[in-house]
């Protein structure tokens, strides 16, 4: 099974690859879709589009996982990660491709065992998880890998109650 996981943004969005293999999960891809700040919003949208109809087409995921929203005190940032989020949704839909949504804690929670843990947590256990020479970087690829990774572990599981 290969999961693609998504950390979304506009200036930066996060992607990690993984599969399971003989019961681990492995890292097969990861790293991050930047857009320039100067661009058109319509532009930087279509820029994440396209390259995450690449990473579909390259490495044909199964599944893709995508974090949810995090609303804080920016709403505005709030409201461009949603379109960047919508977009990837558009992506995987557009090529059947069934999407989940993890909550940053639930993230977090499934990697590291704390939704509160922080970002070199988070790194470096998505470094001990896949068997990487170093924590992966930046950290937009970091949490698209542990979305990933919680999105494989949780898959079995959910498909074991659904026949059950």
């Amino acid at each position: 099974m290969i999961v693609l996981g998504i950390d979304p943004g506009t200036a930066n969005t996060g992607y990690g690859v993984v599969a399971q293999r003989r019961g681990r999960v492995v890292a097969l891809d990861g790293g991050v879709i930047e857009t320039a700040a100067g661009l058109p919003l319509e532009r930087r949208l279509a820029l994440i589009h396209e390259r995450v109809v690449e990473l579909i087409g390259e490495h044909a995921p199964v599944a893709v996982a995508v974090e949810d929203l995090y609303f804080g005190v920016n709403a505005r940032s709030a409201f461009a990660v949603g379109q960047a989020r919508g977009v990837v949704l558009l992506a995987a839909g557009q090529h059947q491709i069934p999407c989940s949504s993890y909550t940053p804690q639930q993230v977090k929670s499934a990697v590291c065992g704390s939704g509160r843990a922080d970002k070199a947590q988070v790194q470096g256990m998505v470094q001990r998880l896949l068997s990487l020479p170093e924590p992966p970087r930046p950290d937009h690829a970091a949490d698209a890998l542990a979305v990933a990774i919680c999105h494989a572990n949780r898959a079995p599981l959910a498909a074991a109650l659904v026949s059950a």
